[in-house]
């Protein structure tokens, strides 16, 4: 019978955050913190698994040095609170999901011992009872919520480890005691990675075109329409090329097709924005100015409508580009008119669909 190493990054809080935040968000905002974690595989590990909120890797003997183990498990913690404080700096969604991801902690379980093979669907998997036994761990007595676990019989295998900042610990499962040290792993005592700062915009000159419009929906189902781009075809025509797995954040980038020409969009905002949301797009869409920048100010009139308004500027520093300001404004302020008032009719039909499923629903 092998060995192998069984090693269990566990996103903690992942239940409550799920069942108590928009199901969409919550979704891609786990789905992105999962293909870090997975990506930021250093030693070779071996994916058996996605468990929900964890993920279950292996690696069969030899065991990776005690150096190079900590350098993996330093390297997991740092990209995944890296990744939240990149959410909190650059949220741009005022959703439960995106508030709170900000709260979500790791904890890390290794375990060792000898292990038999099972496969399933193609999938070969680790099987028997160190696999039981790792994922007991996960049910410890520790109190936190981020911390790295390594299991006494993990640590009687590797080479001179250095325990001195980890506690002992043990608990009893089904009549077993299983033993192990742990070390509590503050957030604030990470160095993170550095995270793009956002754009913050600041005007000295006045929009080049200015629209208002009134929509049947919150402020909040209005930008989610603007910023959700797999929703864009409700109201543009434009195909647009972007990750399905990730919310929109300041500085997420989309890529719109016109002439067959991809044109890139960079999400921005701007200072002393007057809207209670807002969401702004830069790009070099439009010929001649160097850029164009679109911002949408969203506010709620009451729980059911809300009032936006868009705004328009063009940069440039060549006289030919102040010339066609007045034409570009025009032709985008056809093109804006004709796709926010599909969204407006989308809304209506969502409003009146969501009436009408609730009224079938009273006996």
């Amino acid at each position: 019978m092998s060995e192998a190493l069984i090693f269990l990054p566990d996103i903690s809080g992942f239940t409550k955050f799920i069942q108590s935040t928009e199901i969409s968000h919550s979704q891609h905002i786990i789905s992105e913190l999962l293909e870090l974690l997975i990506g930021a595989n250093k030693i070779g590990l071996e994916l058996a698994e996605i468990e929900g909120d964890a993920l279950f890797f292996y690696k069969e003997a030899p065991l990776p040095s005690s150096e190079a183990l900590q350098e993996q498990i330093d390297h997991m913690m740092t990209v995944f609170y890296s990744q939240l404080d990149l959410l909190k700096k650059n949220r741009i969604c005022p959703c439960q999901a995106c508030v709170s991801a900000p709260d979500l902690d790791l904890k890390i379980v290794a375990h060792y011992g000898p292990v038999e093979y099972i496969t399933v669907q193609k999938k070969r998997k680790p099987f028997g009872s160190t696999v039981i036994q790792s994922h007991r761990l996960m049910k410890n007595s520790i109190p936190s919520d981020h911390y790295v676990l390594l299991s006494q019989s993990l640590l009687e295998r590797l080479d001179s480890f250095d325990g001195s900042a980890f506690k002992a610990g043990s608990d009893q499962y089904d009549g077993e005691d299983l033993a192990y040290r742990y070390k509590i792993i503050e957030p604030k005592s990470l160095t993170l990675l550095p995270n793009p700062a956002a754009k913050e915009l600041v005007f000295d000159y006045a929009p080049s075109l200015v629209l208002d419009m009134n929509f049947p929906a919150s402020a909040a189902d209005v930008l989610e329409n603007l910023t959700n781009y797999s929703l864009r075809p409700n109201w543009s025509d434009v195909p647009a090329e972007f990750n399905p797995n990730e919310v929109t954040r300041l500085g997420t980038e989309h890529f719109c097709i016109i002439n067959d020409k991809h044109f890139k969009f960079e999400a921005v905002t701007k200072k002393d924005a007057s809207g209670e949301l807002l969401y702004g797009e830069s790009s070099k869409v439009a010929p001649i100015v160097d850029m164009t920048y679109i911002f949408y100010s969203i506010d709620d009139i009451d729980d059911k409508n809300s009032a936006l308004q868009l705004e328009i500027y063009f940069e440039t520093n060549s006289l030919l580009g102040a010339c066609v300001k007045p034409f570009l404004s025009l032709l985008m302020k056809g093109t804006f008119v004709k796709g926010l008032k599909r969204l407006q009719n989308h809304l209506l039909n969502v409003r009146e669909n969501r009436t009408q499923d609730e009224s079938s629903s009273v006996p």
